[in-house]
C-alpha cells in the first residue's frame, strides 16, 4: 500500500503565478500545519456543545455507535534519497454515523466503480434518477437524521480530530477509500501530492455535480497551485457553498 510521487526539489515549482522556491514551500507547509493545529483546537472546543447534541440525537435516532470510523488513504511528506516525497498512508477517519449500523458497502463500491468508469447508464441505475448529482442521493442505508447531517455537512465535524492529529489538513483533496484507490487510473495518483483535507477546491467549485475525472483534475489543480491565498479562498467559500446547499445531496 505504498506509492511514491517524487517532487524534484532542486527545480522551481510555480504556484499561483509566482516562483515558489523549496524554502518558500517549507514555510508554507510549516505555517499550514500551525494553522491546522490552532483552528482544529478552537473548533473542537467551541463546537463541543453542538457535537454533544448531535451525538445524543444519533443515539435516539438509530441503534449503533455515534462515531463512524473508516480506513481512508491519505499522504504524508517524507524524505527519500535526499528528496521530499509524498507517501501514501492509511489512517482511521472519523465522521458522525449517518447510516444504519454495519451498513453493506457493496452499493457504494458499485457506484464508485461506475463513477470512475464514467458509466452513465450504471450511475443512473444506481441513483434511480436522471439527476446531474454524482452522489448516492437515494441511499437506503442513510438514517433520517443522517440526511440532515450530510446535507449540512455536520457529519464531518469529528474530522477536526484528524486534522489535530496531523492525518488531515483543513484544506486539501478529500481522503480516498481504499477500494476506490484500487480502481484508480495512473494519473489519479497525483491527487496524493497533498495532505487530505476537510474541504478543497473540488468542494467549492463543483461538489457533488462533478464527474470523477473532473474531481481529480480539480484536486490536481490545487496540488499544482497551493498557496496561502488559495487556501484562504477555499476556507472562506466553503461555508457559503454549504449554506447554499450547492451540489448537496
Amino acid at each position: 500500500m505504498e506509492r511514491i510521487s517524487e517532487l524534484e526539489r532542486h527545480k522551481t515549482v510555480t504556484h499561483s503565478g509566482i516562483n515558489a522556491t523549496p524554502r518558500n514551500m517549507r514555510l508554507y507547509y510549516l505555517s499550514k500545519r500551525v494553522i491546522d493545529v490552532i483552528v482544529s483546537i478552537i473548533a473542537l472546543i467551541l463546537l463541543s456543545p453542538l457535537m454533544l447534541i448531535i451525538a445524543a440525537l444519533i443515539r435516539l435516532d438509530s441503534p449503533g455507535p455515534v462515531i463512524f470510523t473508516q480506513k481512508r488513504v491519505g499522504s504524508v511528506r517524507r524524505k527519500r534519497n535526499g528528496r521530499l516525497c509524498w507517501k501514501q498512508t492509511e489512517f482511521s477517519f472519523y465522521k458522525f454515523r449517518t447510516m444504519v449500523d454495519r451498513a453493506d458497502n457493496s452499493i457504494h463500491r458499485a457506484f464508485i466503480k461506475a463513477l470512475i468508469k464514467n458509466d452513465e447508464q450504471k450511475i443512473r441505475s444506481l441513483l434511480n434518477s436522471d439527476t446531474q448529482i454524482k452522489k448516492l442521493v437515494n441511499d437506503p442505508r442513510i438514517t433520517r437524521l443522517g440526511h440532515i447531517l450530510r446535507r449540512s455537512s455536520l457529519d464531518e465535524l469529528p474530522q477536526f480530530w484528524n486534522v489535530l492529529r496531523g492525518e488531515m489538513s483543513l484544506i486539501g483533496p478529500r481522503p480516498a477509500i481504499p477500494y476506490e484507490v484500487e480502481m484508480y487510473k495512473p494519473w489519479y495518483f497525483r491527487r496524493f501530492e497533498a495532505k487530505p483535507g476537510l474541504t478543497g477546491l473540488w468542494q467549492i467549485v463543483a461538489r457533488s455535480s462533478a464527474d470523477f475525472d473532473e474531481m481529480v483534475r480539480l484536486d490536481i489543480e490545487y496540488v499544482d497551485n497551493q498557496s496561502f491565498w488559495l487556501d484562504l479562498k477555499i476556507m472562506l467559500m466553503t461555508p457559503v457553498v454549504i449554506l447554499l446547499h450547492r451540489g448537496a445531496a
